[in-house]
């Protein structure tokens, strides 16, 4: 018995000299994922002294209650409808405990992490500290890799082998730890020598193939069927060629804004994404002349700017697109800003917007998140060298964005604290819309799931997109003019080059909102898959939330008129609407929609959106969904009616 006494004596003494934890418990799973992004492999294990920039998200206050909180403030019959929290108010309500921040601490601390090198980020979010990879793989029970994309040995990722750990008494005040599942994480490396460059000026192939903004790299963008001779610039010919006069008939939309100083919206590109200036003066030339020489007003976050440096349909595309349409459906009265995000070294993606939006989603002071999000001050001395952005943008009352990844593509945990972030912009009074994507019940570039939730071309399971499955975001389909038919006739859902992209998360719970309107598809017009197809649990979220047009649009690219497809349009063009409708409100003395879903899925609203009722979304070998009566997987509960809308609003408080 003293021998046992004396031997657990010593065992406590070796323990505190070697800084093993003082508090004992079981590791448990805290983030997994079966698969890798397609066209990503393990190639080598990670060196054990490699610097990796840990950061720990802490489990945010009252999240289970982030539905009510938004509901009580966007939903009509609420007696606290309209009632927007302030960015001091979010921040309070949803900042995590001081004993999340000190467990964590703790944890790390005893595990033999240098307490100086622990940091906590301003919001009081995040935990930092720089790790090795041999550090990262004790702290989580976890091994390193790098995966290196198809045979380009200079597109190499580090990121951890299908799963990591954490003490169980860790791991409830914890929502994310990064760098592990992700795929765009930057290592910390030597001299800026050491990064692979390619051909273009130094530009770090590693870095700027991650911007959400550059080409073909996992994300949605705009589709052409090549460059136009003569426009036709008149609306019987609005099944070929769709252009601003065309819209304003569609959706009863012609307003004069006269709130002008108080209203905003703005659009949201991701460099090398950028416009020409010459491309808006040649369209507005023929649209809008009043507008020649008018340009949106640059909100720069982490080194934005209108690059010229390359240009094609896949750098301005986008970008002519959607300030176009955009800046000609408000007119010339109303400013639109232009969110330009990311330099042309790093780039950026929509954890650096969400930074720039609010303060408090910040990782750490001045602001970094370097899985998925670029990382500022540019660390390898090419790029924007100032701070990143951190709380330094006031959202505006309306923003578009048309750019999407594949839910598979990234982790649940990476997209719930995203999606949470939208909610929180939401209830602060901002309507947020994203495109819901191209490919009908299929992801990008038409890609589906295997039946083990590989991405894969030869798969059957249909594969939803982000961000357009937040509940917390308007997602927004496409329609078409029937070819032949005019413009005062019923559109149908978009089979013209595109198929608006539709149909059930594998990630997020269906919000109460919409309760209603899917149930009475499900049970009207009851799709014929098997379970495997996609989640038919009756319990998921599902999109898109409403649509508008997104087939041949005019657009001035590169000096000249291109027909353009594609939910991209959608996006912009229905942000347009409901930025008048604040106008109106904001007018009067009234405050700005906000978050719109609760608003738009009762009775009374539903009716005052044109019910788009013929046409599919095509994908994985299926016809996907149908457009029914109501609400539907392809096209929501149908394209805005001006008119309607601005006189049902305007009579809410």
């Amino acid at each position: 018995m003293l021998l046992t006494t004396r031997l657990l004596a010593v065992l406590a003494l070796v323990l505190c000299a070697t800084g093993a934890p003082s508090t004992i418990s079981p590791h448990v799973v805290h983030e997994s994922r079966s698969n890798v992004p397609r066209g990503w492999a393990p190639v080598r294990r990670a060196e054990p002294t490699m610097i990796l920039p840990l950061r720990v998200g802490l489990v945010q206050s009252n999240l289970e209650h982030l539905e009510d909180f938004v509901m009580d403030v966007s939903h009509p019959e609420s007696s606290h409808y309209g009632k927007h929290w302030s960015a001091a108010k979010v921040a309070q309500t949803f900042r995590p405990t001081k004993e999340s921040a000190d467990t964590v601490r703790a944890w790390l601390v005893e595990s033999g992490v240098d307490p100086t090198s622990v940091r906590v980020s301003a919001g009081g979010g995040w935990l930092k500290a720089d790790v090795t990879v041999e550090q990262a793989e004790s702290l989580l029970g976890t091994e390193y890799h790098v995966y290196q994309f198809g045979e380009d040995d200079s597109r190499v990722h580090v990121a951890c082998h299908e799963k990591y750990h954490l003490p169980e008494h860790v791991a409830k005040h914890v929502d994310i730890v990064t760098p592990t599942l992700h795929f765009d994480v930057k290592p910390k490396l030597g001299a800026p020598q050491e990064v692979a460059l390619d051909k273009r000026d130094g530009v770090s192939s590693d870095v700027s193939a991650h911007a959400v903004g550059q080409p073909g790299f996992g994300v949605s963008f705009p589709k052409t069927t090549g460059t136009i001779g003569t426009i036709f610039n008149e609306l019987e010919n609005c099944d070929e060629q769709i252009v601003p006069d065309c819209l304003r008939v569609l959706y009863s939309f012609e307003y004069i804004p006269f709130a002008t100083d108080k209203n905003s919206i703005a659009i949201v590109e991701y460099t090398p994404q950028a416009y020409l200036p010459g491309d808006l003066d040649l369209f507005f030339g023929n649209f809008s002349p009043s507008q020649v020489g008018q340009r949106p007003v640059l909100e720069s976050i982490d080194g934005g700017y209108d690059q010229t440096e390359y240009e094609g349909f896949g750098e301005n595309g986008e970008s002519d697109l959607d300030l176009q349409y955009s800046m000609s459906l408000v007119g010339p009265k109303q400013t639109v800003t232009l969110y330009q995000a990311g330099d042309l070294y790093e780039g950026a993606s929509f954890g650096n917007l969400l930074d720039a939006l609010d303060a408090s989603y910040c990782t750490f002071e001045g602001g970094d998140n370097p899985e998925f999000d670029a990382t500022y001050p540019d660390p390898y001395g090419v790029g924007y060298e100032g701070p990143e952005d951190c709380g330094t943008v006031t959202p505006a009352y309306v923003m578009s964005t048309s750019y999407s990844y594949d839910e598979v593509e990234l982790t649940p945990a990476y997209e719930q604290r995203q999606c949470a972030e939208y909610a929180k912009l939401g209830l602060m009074g901002t309507t947020i819309l994203y495109s819901s994507g191209d490919y009908g019940v299929a992801g990008n570039g038409g890609i589906c799931l295997d039946s083990e939730g590989y991405e894969s071309y030869d798969g059957t399971v249909f594969n939803p997109s982000f961000p357009g499955t937040c509940p917390y975001v308007t997602s927004v389909g496409a329609t078409q003019v029937n070819p032949g038919a005019s413009v005062y006739e019923p559109e149908s859902a978009c089979e013209q080059v595109i198929y608006s992209g539709g149909g059930f998360s594998n990630v997020f719970a269906m919000p109460s909102y919409q309760k209603a309107a899917v149930e009475h598809y499900m049970a009207t017009y009851p799709p014929s898959y098997s379970d495997g197809t996609y989640n038919t649990s009756g319990t998921s979220r599902a999109y898109p939330d409403i649509a508008a047009n997104g087939a041949n649009y005019v657009v001035a690219i590169d000096g000249e008129f291109s027909l353009v497809y594609g939910t991209s349009c959608s996006s912009p063009v229905s942000a347009s609407i409901f930025s008048a409708i604040n106008d109106a409100r904001l007018t009067i003395g009234k405050g700005p929609i906000g978050f719109i879903n609760p608003t738009i899925y009762t009775p009374l609203f539903m009716e005052a959106f044109n019910d788009i009722t013929t046409g599919n979304n095509p994908g994985c070998n299926t016809n996907g969904f149908s457009a029914e009566p109501g609400w539907d997987p392809v096209t929501g509960v149908g394209t805005p009616n001006f008119a309607k809308l601005v006189g049902l609003w305007l009579a809410l408080p």
